[in-house]
């Protein structure tokens, strides 16, 4: 690690959250400053490319110059008043939870940028693109840097409508249908949960998280927790998605871009879950403590719900859309996040947290994969890429098979990569929940959980069976492999699944301490 200047990681913190903002706005200006390219539109794809990665790099030296002997501690803060009458600050800071999601965010957007670059989704202008993807950016940054109710409100809605567009104007079939229910349902879900953060500012007399988290629900009134849990929850749930408030999630998936696709589940999903975690479980832990088995139970029954739709669209002659099975995969993957939270233990929170990046990193890469196996053979369909064009990946594309065949082993869990420990994690949570939760529902939930996994094992070693195995007709040519481009975006995305799951004390030394803080009243 480095030694950094408070001051130097303060506008470090500033500059990743509002340096994608002002990016967006110079992808709109005729020419994008400083750069050129063979035409308009390269040189606008190479500007985003350049502020996404200038981004990461001011990430990475953020998380460089992070105190990693104090992660519980807020790091990088910036406290400015905005709205006086409303108390209203432009609060900011990073710790241990925050900064791992921080620069996945910020590599994710990266890698989509410069995939982009060479493989641009049929749509409109390419500076509607790039802004939109670098406004989409800037929101999830400031979601997760953000430490004012409000401003985390105004945050996670901004990223709604880029996604919105990048869904609707460069999506494929049904995009249309799809872009509505997305904004439709989170919309819905985000006017409950802005209630529920209006009625904890004004009863406890501020807005500032850190402050709410310290007191620890000590001046908010049992009832008045519940209330805030049961309607910051849904908005919450249905971004995360938490079944069965899922349902808008695989028609986004499938009518959605390739990097739609990937910053969706890579780093959208992450934003609902996160609020989980910094708002709900520190400032109101009453009321959390209350729905927690609601919660373990809604979760237990989205990972059978989402494992078993997966099992339908794998099998033969199902006529399932491999990018809807990932969809659904992912409501399954979420629910061992969910569970690990309803834990309300310092192992279960951490399983997560963990959880949250394993997914990122692995359903990024599938959503990368699938995308270019669209390309290749024009469809995503299962039947479609297994039996005409698709059939036995490993002879006709090997490295594009082998790496299809590691993101499934990877989703599944297997141990040594990086699904494997938050899953355990947050099972090893419900064997022992917090005190005074029931621990035989939760004995339950654990089994129902770890069945669960035995089922993702199911129709993952199904699709990697359907599409990568099998003999190669002599007279059927063989599909273009791995591209550079492609390898420059997938290879870290496989490096840190790999290195996450031999080292998981790298990403768990950060979590630990900031939740024990958390969970014991706040942090500082």
């Amino acid at each position: 690690m480095i030694d950094i200047n408070e001051s130097v990681m303060q506008f470090l913190l500033a500059f990743v959250v509002a340096g994608p903002l002002l990016g967006a706005v110079a992808a709109l200006l005729p020419a994008p400053p400083g750069l050129k390219g063979k035409s308009p539109e390269q040189a606008v794809l190479r500007h985003g490319v350049t502020v996404t990665g200038v981004i990461l790099i001011a990430a990475i030296v953020l998380a460089l110059g992070f105190d990693h002997d104090h992660p519980s501690k807020m790091q990088a803060t910036t406290d400015i008043s905005w709205i006086p009458a409303l108390d209203v600050r432009i609060h900011l800071g990073i710790d241990g939870i925050s900064l791992p999601l921080l620069v996945l965010t910020a590599l994710l957007t990266f890698l989509c940028a410069l995939y982009s670059y060479f493989k641009l989704p049929s749509g409109p202008s390419p500076k509607a693109f790039v802004a939109l993807l670098l406004l989409l950016e800037s929101g999830t940054l400031a979601t997760f840097a953000v430490l004012d109710l409000l401003l985390f409100f105004l945050a996670f809605e901004m990223v709604l409508i880029p996604m919105y567009f990048l869904i609707a104007r460069w999506g494929g079939e049904g995009r249309t249908r799809a872009a509505w229910k997305f904004i439709l349902f989170t919309l819905l879900g985000s006017v409950v949960m802005l209630l529920g953060l209006l009625l904890i500012g004004i009863k406890a007399g501020t807005f500032d998280m850190v402050a709410l988290a310290t007191d620890n629900g000590r001046s908010l009134t049992t009832s008045v927790q519940v209330i805030a849990v049961l309607a910051i929850g849904i908005g919450l749930a249905v971004k995360t998605p938490m079944w069965p408030l899922h349902s808008w999630l695989p028609d986004a998936h499938t009518a959605a871009p390739t990097v739609g696709s990937v910053l969706l589940a890579g780093v959208l999903l992450k934003v609902g879950t996160y609020g989980f975690v910094r708002i709900l479980l520190p400032i109101a832990p009453d009321g959390f403590h209350t729905f927690a088995p609601y919660l373990a139970a809604f979760a237990v029954v989205g990972i059978i719900y989402g494992s078993l739709a997966c099992l339908a669209l794998a099998k033969q002659g199902a006529k399932g859309d491999l990018k809807r099975l990932i969809a659904y995969s992912s409501v399954g993957h979420m629910g061992f996040v969910l569970l690990g939270i309803a834990t309300m233990t310092p192992t279960g929170v951490n399983g997560a947290l963990f959880a949250n990046i394993a997914h990122g990193l692995i359903t990024g890469l599938l959503f990368f994969l699938v995308g270019a196996l669209k390309d290749r053979t024009g469809s995503t369909d299962l039947d479609t890429l297994a039996e005409e064009s698709g059939a036995a990946l490993y002879g006709k594309a090997p490295r594009l098979g082998g790496l299809l065949a590691f993101g499934a082993v990877a989703s599944l869990g297997l141990p040594g990569l990086a699904g494997f420990w938050g899953e355990m994690l947050a099972l090893f949570g419900a064997f022992n929940p917090a005190a005074d939760l029931s621990r035989p529902a939760f004995l339950t939930f654990m089994a129902i959980g770890a069945f669960g996994t035995l089922l993702t094992a199911a129709y993952m070693l199904i699709v990697v069976r359907r599409v990568c195995m099998g003999a190669v007709p002599q007279d059927m040519p063989k599909l273009a492999d791995v591209h550079g481009y492609e390898f420059a975006a997938w290879t870290p995305l496989v490096a840190l699944t790999v290195v996450a799951g031999l080292w998981p004390r790298a990403l768990l030394g950060l979590t630990d301490p900031a939740v024990q803080q958390l969970l014991a009243g706040g942090t500082r």
